[in-house]
């Protein structure tokens, strides 16, 4: 039996089981999986616009003492081209995206030893003293990190960053929301249920967030799957999260190694969680790995969302993988794959059309 059965089920509104996400994984009928995707996604959005936010992605340090095998951007206290950068740096880096009407500020870094809780307090505190913009920023590793050295509870230590200036959550350090995945690539990171813990905290506490996946290094499509069942497990209590990003993993220069997934994988994967993320608002084109060209074919598999135009971007680059897509190009992406193009905020509020 083909996944004709499971598709008209998903077209007539009833939630998928993991085993049939998992059986439309495993099919090659990628355009019928697709077309269903896009269906689902008109429905959700039929105004037929496709978004992006102006943000920036400062990684503000690249010491880390996680080290995951997949990371090819960590470095250690004493290597030579180590660094964190001052206050001052972030916000000459926030200058330059607010002078080219950006909105967000996507703050990541690796899991610091020598950062004090304080520096994160102030850092927030100093960019909202100056700047009219919204922080998005660390990851629930980092979190966890700040609660272990700050001595607070999770739940404290993420309410204090909100009262210091914090937005949103991005949904970093997710990889595949499975522990047998988790082990072997990133054995000193947090637990998957450490990760869910943050993000129904911050649910709770009001905060929005996203939701992310790194596919395609050694999991099972049954660990694809479920990654994806959990987060809609969660949406349902909380209602928290505003996007799905699913990105492949890139292998140069990291100590796991191996290959990528193809453009075939990738759209087939992004199309079965526009399926499985029957709760999520919106599933976002990942052109960072994939190119302003598979972006753009995204958009009729299930994608609505161009992401962010990232004025700069360091950490997948630094496995080997620059794709740069200018916000012209963006827009021209959008428009020749027969949609519109409009500017949103990080909550999804339009700020501007593209005619």
């Amino acid at each position: 039996m083909g996944v004709e059965p499971i598709l008209k089920k998903a077209l007539d509104g009833e939630r998928l089981s993991m085993t049939e996400g998992v059986a439309l994984l495993q099919s090659n009928d990628l355009v019928a999986i697709g077309q269903v995707a896009h269906q689902i996604r008109l429905r959700k959005h039929p105004e037929n616009l496709v978004t992006f936010v102006i943000d920036r992605n400062i990684n503000y340090t690249n010491i880390c003492k996680v080290k995951c095998r997949f990371c090819a951007f960590y470095r250690s206290e004493d290597d030579a081209d180590a660094y964190v950068l001052s206050y001052e740096e972030i916000y000459r880096k926030i200058e330059e995206t607010l002078a080219v009407g950006g909105t967000q500020i996507l703050m990541q870094g690796g899991i610091n030893p020598s950062l004090p809780f304080e520096w994160y307090l102030d850092l927030l505190k100093g960019i909202k003293e100056r700047y009219n913009v919204h922080i998005h920023s660390f990851s629930p590793p980092e979190i966890v990190h700040l609660a272990e050295i700050s001595g607070l509870s999770l739940k404290e230590t993420i309410a204090a960053l909100r009262e210091a200036g914090l937005d949103s959550i991005p949904g970093g350090g997710a990889e595949i929301l499975d522990n047998r995945v988790r082990h072997y690539i990133s054995p000193r990171k947090i637990t998957w249920e450490q990760w869910m813990e943050v993000m129904i905290i911050a649910h709770q506490l009001g905060m929005k967030t996203t939701a992310t996946m790194m596919f395609g290094s050694v999991e099972s499509p049954e660990e694809r799957v479920a990654h994806m069942v959990r987060l809609r497990e969660v949406q349902d209590q909380t209602g928290g999260f505003t996007a799905f990003i699913p990105w492949s993993f890139q292998p140069l220069n990291t100590e796991l190694g191996g290959t990528t997934a193809g453009g075939f994988e990738y759209l087939k994967t992004l199309a079965v969680s526009r399926i499985m993320l029957d709760n999520f608002p919106n599933i976002q084109a990942s052109w960072v790995t994939q190119g302003s060209k598979m972006a753009q074919i995204s958009l009729r598999f299930g994608a609505n969302d161009f992401g962010g135009t990232m004025l700069e971007e360091n950490v997948v680059r630094a496995a080997g993988v620059t794709n740069r897509v200018p916000m012209d190009e963006i827009i021209r992406c959008i428009k020749d794959a027969g949609h519109r193009p409009a500017q949103r905020d990080t909550l999804y509020r339009i700020i501007r059309y593209f005619d």
